[in-house]
């Protein structure tokens, strides 16, 4: 959930690990459904050997684990603090290591190749499907969740923001774009990968934050990360403000908010 890819030949003001534990974890029921949705997708098989790519802070990595009764499952992330809280929840056949989702490589390896809210941090999808594919047992399955709200106020305005300047100059003209396609062009992906069984939808999630407010604080846990990595802690608070002043008047001032979010899901076996 935290694999957050350094697009090469962009501007990167050297801040590392940016990713927040406590802030992710601020929505964490929101956050989690569309793993349980997932989840219930696959197909229980015995003995499963499952790798869970870009694990997060662990704890739905560990829910996986304990669903499928899997033989060995390991959960993998960029993210040190992340990784740091997901050691909690190792143990027996459950580990966790440090990776880059977008490296990732195996041969026939696994069973069930699991990816929740990571891969939308990845670069050439088509690619990588053959990547993951490649990973895969005979009789093997895919099951993989990805944001698809990148036109939604809340995403589409920070591309706003950092065009302008000082944060264009200090970005290096980068701009936080979405490698996501379209749900049919996934069902393709697969098919001429040679699943035999697929399920694709585009499912709308019904968010109800506190308020529109609440909106700054879900970016600034994933799609913003991006930004203050390449920024100084000055920059990305300058950032933040004018964010937040270009964002509140295009939405509804209600309480609580309704914040549709929309999200890929897909499964198949091959």
């Amino acid at each position: 959930m935290s694999d957050a890819h350094k697009t090469p030949g962009t501007a990167d003001a050297g801040r590392g690990d940016v990713w927040s534990p406590e802030q992710y974890a601020r929505f964490r029921d929101e956050r989690s459904q569309p793993f349980f949705d997932l989840m219930a997708l696959v197909r229980l098989e015995p003995s499963m050997r499952v790798v869970d790519l870009g694990c997060g802070p662990g704890e739905l990595t560990g829910a996986l684990h304990q669903h499928l009764g899997a033989r060995e499952t390991v959960g993998l992330d960029n993210s040190d603090a992340m990784l740091a809280r997901a050691q909690a929840h190792a143990g027996g056949r459950l580990r966790f290591e440090k990776a880059d989702v977008a490296s990732f490589a195996a041969e026939a390896d696994y069973d069930l190749v699991f990816s929740n809210a990571t891969l939308n941090w990845v670069e050439d999808h088509p690619s990588l499907l053959r990547r993951l594919t490649a990973a895969l047992a005979p009789g093997g399955q895919i099951a993989v969740q990805v944001p698809a709200n990148d036109d939604h106020p809340s995403h589409a305005t920070t591309a706003e923001v950092a065009q302008e300047p000082p944060f264009r100059e200090a970005l290096g003209g980068f701009v936080r774009r979405s490698p996501v396609l379209p749900p049919e062009r996934y069902a393709e992906l697969l098919d001429e990968l040679g699943y035999r069984e697929q399920h694709v939808r585009l499912q709308v999630y019904a968010h109800r934050l506190d308020s529109r407010e609440a909106v700054v604080e879900w970016v600034k846990g994933t799609w913003l990360n991006d930004y203050q990595k390449r920024l100084s802690p000055e920059q990305y608070e300058r950032f933040l403000e004018r964010y937040h002043e270009l964002l509140l008047p295009r939405l509804v001032d209600r309480r609580p908010f309704f914040y549709s979010f929309r999200r890929i899901l897909f499964w198949a076996r091959r």
